[in-house]
């Protein structure tokens, strides 16, 4: 008796994108097998349950054995043991490192440590996502901060170099690894409206501003560390509050600039005081880690909190901060 048998050789690396996706999800073979059912995928291919088994383990073999060499993205690309093309390697390097809104929120500005990782049980159960998966996304979070936190240069351009990252990918992980060096807080109750898009948005301004890097170019951990003397010159900023005379001055070049194109104008005129005098105590402070760290959490109570309640727009708030900025620099002639 005879029976016949089907062979098929090939030497590329063949990736079933859904597949992946459930793997980096965290799904079990057994699971995954249940989600691919569901979708269908047996009507649409005409094979059967234990065919869908034997791809699924087989999927995730080659995922398992990828996953050493996604831990550092060039080692993929120089390998020759898996032929795939360099479209698919860019694939499965940018989905290994994209995380979750969810996750990224619930430990932004924590130390990358073994401490916050044992808080992962309760972020799965809070956020949905399974623990499998939050495991690889702060692995991978306290990956790139180890790789890129001595090193000098462009922390995005470092970040590109090292795990080969598209542009828009590396920008929020440079975002990350600037938050937990300096450990803002970001987890109280008052900034929970706030998304990661909001806090990366600001990372990266101060990035370009605050850190040694802005200042030059050859300091170690240059885009990483926050410019000390720069936080220290912020101190000089009291003087615009303490001296009645300059803070009556710098009232007038706003107000006198910003008249007519407020929509909130009597509202800032007549806060103009306590708001300029909330954000300079802002500034001040920030030569302390513990107000470093705070930040954020100090801008909400001193200046959002204040202008939301006199229902400020958007455009509003941007015209005044420029301005605001503006008659400072304005202002050093009578300092």
């Amino acid at each position: 008796m005879t029976s016949e048998l089907d062979i098929f050789v090939g030497n590329t690396t063949l990736i079933d994108e859904d597949v992946y996706r459930l793997w980096l999800d965290g799904y079990s073979v057994s699971d995954a097998v249940s989600l691919r059912v569901r979708s269908g995928i047996l009507e649409q291919t005409g094979a059967t349950a234990a065919v869908l088994q034997s791809d699924t383990m087989d999927h995730y073999r080659t995922f398992h054995m990828l996953e050493r060499l996604l831990h550092a993205p060039p080692k993929l690309l120089h390998q020759l043991i898996f032929q795939i093309p360099p479209s698919r390697q860019a694939l499965l390097i940018e989905r290994y490192y994209a995380f979750d809104e969810a996750f990224v929120r619930e430990v932004l500005g924590k130390k990358l440590s073994k401490g916050t990782k044992k808080d992962l049980d309760d972020i799965s159960t809070k956020t949905g996502i399974t623990l499998k998966s939050c495991r690889r996304q702060f692995d991978n979070f306290k990956r790139v901060f180890k790789v890129v936190e001595e090193m000098r240069g462009s922390l995005v351009d470092n970040i590109q170099q090292h795990f080969l990252l598209s542009d828009r990918l590396a920008r929020d992980y440079a975002a990350i690894v600037f938050f937990a060096n300096n450990r803002f807080e970001t987890g109280k109750k008052k900034l929970q409206y706030l998304s990661f898009g909001d806090f990366a948005f600001c990372a990266e301004l101060m990035i370009q501003n605050w850190t040694l890097g802005a200042v030059d170019s050859q300091v170690a951990d240059m885009d990483v560390d926050l410019d000390k003397e720069f936080l220290q010159d912020l101190k000089e900023l009291k003087m615009l509050v303490a001296d009645k005379d300059l803070l009556d001055l710098h009232k007038s070049l706003v107000c006198t600039a910003l008249r007519g194109k407020l929509g909130v104008f009597s509202e800032m005129e007549a806060n103009f005081k306590n708001l300029s005098r909330g954000l300079v105590n802002v500034a001040a402070k920030l030569t302390h880690n513990k107000d470093v760290r705070d930040l954020f959490v100090d801008l909400v109570e001193k200046f959002v909190e204040p202008c939301r309640s006199d229902h400020w727009p958007l455009n509003d708030v941007r015209l005044f901060l420029n301005q605001y900025s503006a008659s400072v620099h304005s202002l050093d002639g009578f300092r």
